[in-house]
């Protein structure tokens, strides 16, 4: 017990020196305000931390399962393949408070708040000498918004939890757990207190701008409203979706953001081309005719995500450089073609496609993959009306590259590449978003798992639908409708929303259609509250365990069980439906 106690004593108020002692029972340094910090540049150096942080949760270099299940796995949209049913995380005969992916969040977002709250801390100390009061400023704006981010992710993950906003020198076993709606405010309160000190823009990708606290703050608000109004504050509720909406107009329509309605960047006058693996290595064009690239493939293409590089709708975005990966910083990689990459070789697909070239998406492993919902079932009647469906951004179409298939130099249909259970979970359709027809260091030896470009950590749909959903639960229907219309104008869909379609089915859909892969569907699905999340869950999951073992409802994961054994002097309750689980 004392070992687990220091284990979660240390994640929420300590940085470690040395992270190999990190264990040890009786550690002999800890950094402090005393010992750890004397200049600016150090206080920097924490922040960069905080972003390399960042990094690890949303690029996931290291292919660490919890992170997938963080994001991802286990909800309506993503699951495993059976080649790796082993981290399936929808199987609740085996999911409970003791399941380390709920560890691995809680304390990783406790980590992030300690680095924080030191940086704050010491960026205020009277011995710090600062260049002017801008500079001071700007480091405490993104220490408070790294502390809000986590915070956010708290109270829409765990709800209620412990508010720590200050460095504690010593080991406590007495946190009181906050409210959710407390949680979301202490948020709130810390980006509120410092936005106006971030820059609108950067001249370099990556910090934290003005826009990024904006939209944090547009989904905070929404959540707390949806906690008030399931809490019967109706009048409270109504007060903080109009202060989400007000928050997400001020990024959609009153600063330096718009969608990308034309096509741009580095290969802007170019089409996606796959080669495909047979004697003659014809080309996808040769094959099925002429693959139109279109501005959402341009957003997904190395070069182009960054404001910088002309992409308007990037809010915020991780920074990924090859030339670093090459030098020394291995974790400069996006590992998507691997890590959700289909699996096309080795048989899985009746003897008709094989190999680990463009054609086939790279050396997919298939850690995740998306549900039948996410493939198919959100543009089921409407195939060819959505451009986020083009052919381009969602490929459907695979040739068959191996001689002896009588699909051989033709497209191989889906009925044969779903002949059988291990087939359909291996092999799916491959979006933008995971994969390309350029890799980047082929000549160097890498093996087409790695992207190399930058990602969106912020991108300005999200806020867009953000706001939709806030107009939805003020009642304004009509509004709600017109925003979603905003992306399906960009789409070029041919279906359009009207009033009566709004609902939170509809507001997921269309988060699903234009955020896969790159929304935390974890966070959004619990911050709605209600039994949505178990719901979508029973309806979409893949495998029949969801259905099967999921016998309760939750709006929560539970809080580890860890921190509430360790915590004596003050009893943390379990969240409901998962206690005596």
């Amino acid at each position: 017990m004392k070992r687990y106690l220091y284990i979660f004593v240390t994640s929420v108020i300590f940085i470690c020196s040395g992270c190999e002692d990190f264990l040890d029972e009786n550690p002999e340094t800890f950094y402090t305000t005393d010992n750890a910090f004397s200049t600016p540049g150090q206080v920097d150096q924490a922040l960069i931390a905080a972003y390399s942080q960042i990094r690890d949760l949303v690029g996931n270099p290291d292919n660490t399962s919890w992170i997938g299940a963080l994001r991802f796995n286990g909800t309506d949209m993503y699951d495993v393949a059976n080649i790796r049913k082993g981290n399936t995380f929808n199987n609740y005969g085996l999911i409970n408070p003791n399941h380390g992916n709920f560890y691995n969040a809680y304390s990783t977002f406790y980590q992030l708040i300690a680095k924080m709250n030191l940086a704050i801390s010491a960026a205020e100390s009277p011995s710090m000498v600062w260049g002017d009061d801008t500079e001071k400023a700007y480091a405490l704006a993104q220490a408070k918004f790294f502390r809000a981010f986590a915070y956010r992710n708290l109270g829409e993950l765990f709800g209620g939890v412990p508010l720590v906003s200050e460095v504690v020198e010593v080991p406590r076993y007495d946190f009181k757990r906050a409210t959710r709606l407390e949680t979301y405010q202490f948020a709130i309160d810390d980006l509120e207190s410092s936005y106006m000190n971030l820059p609108e823009t950067t001249s370099s990708g990556g910090r934290i701008v003005k826009g990024a606290a904006l939209h944090y703050l547009s989904e905070l608000y929404l959540a707390k409203g949806i906690q008030n109004e399931t809490e019967g504050k109706t009048a409270e509720a109504q007060a903080d979706y109009k202060k989400a909406v007000e928050y997400g107009n001020t990024v959609i329509d009153g600063s330096v953001y718009s969608l990308m309605n034309e096509r741009f960047g580095v290969r802007k006058n170019e089409n996606p081309v796959f080669y495909y693996n047979t004697k003659k290595q014809l080309s996808y064009e040769d094959v099925i005719g002429v693959t139109n690239g279109n501005v959402f493939w341009d957003l997904f293409q190395e070069g182009n995500v960054n404001y910088q590089d002309g992409n308007k709708e990037c809010i915020w975005a991780l920074q990924i450089d090859y030339n670093a990966y090459k030098a020394e910083d291995k974790k400069s990689r996006l590992p998507y073609a691997g890590f959700y990459g289909p699996v096309f070789r080795d048989g899985a697909n009746n003897k008709h496609i094989g190999g680990m070239l463009e054609d086939v998406g790279g050396r997919g492993v298939s850690f995740l993959m998306p549900t039948m919902y996410t493939r198919d079932v959100i543009y089921e009647g409407k195939w060819e009306q959505d451009m986020r469906n083009s052919e381009a951004v969602f490929r459907r179409k695979f040739v068959g590259n191996i001689e002896s298939s009588p699909y051989y130099g033709k497209v191989v249909p889906w009925s044969e590449m779903y002949a059988n259970e291990n087939s359909k979970s291996l092999t799916y359709p491959i979006s933008c978003k995971i994969s390309t027809d350029k890799f980047t260091g082929l000549e160097d030896g890498e093996n087409r798992s790695n992207l190399f470009r930058d990602e969106y950590i912020i991108r300005l749909p999200e806020t867009i639908l953000l706001r939709a959903e806030a107009k939805m639960r003020m009642g304004d229907k009509s509004g709600a409708a017109a925003d979603i219309n905003l992306l399906r104008d960009r789409a070029q869909c041919d279906y359009r929303v009207v009033a009566s379609d709004v609902n939170v089915d509809l507001i997921l859909d269309e988060r699903a259609r234009e955020l896969v892969y790159e929304e935390w569907r974890w966070n959004t699905l619990l911050r709605m509250g209600g039994t949505v999340a178990t719901d979508r869950i029973k309806k979409h999951a893949y495998w029949p365990e969801a259905k099967a073992t999921l016998n309760f409802d939750f709006n929560l994961w539970p809080i580890p069980q860890t921190v509430i054994d360790t915590n004596k002097d003050v009893v943390i309750e379990q969240n409901s439906g998962w206690e005596n689980r």
